[in-house]
């Protein structure tokens, strides 16, 4: 397996760790508790990935297209 396809593979299970605790989050506060404070910030640490992965997918392109004319 080579790094785009690993960084796509990180990319999306983060993606997917980071939907069913955020979801949680909701289902909790729609069941009528108030979870402690530091659950708030569980979806921070996916969403730091999230965003190095997925600027690094969106500048793949760019980099490729330049790489090639030269």
């Amino acid at each position: 397996m080579n790094w785009t396809n690993w960084m796509r593979q990180v990319h999306r299970w983060t993606s997917l760790a980071f939907a069913v605790v955020v979801a949680a989050i909701f289902i909790t506060q729609g069941m009528g508790r108030q979870p402690a404070e530091w659950v708030y910030f569980l979806p921070l640490f996916p969403l730091a990935i999230l965003l190095a992965t997925g600027l690094y997918m969106f500048v793949l392109p760019y980099l490729g297209r330049r790489h090639t004319a030269g």
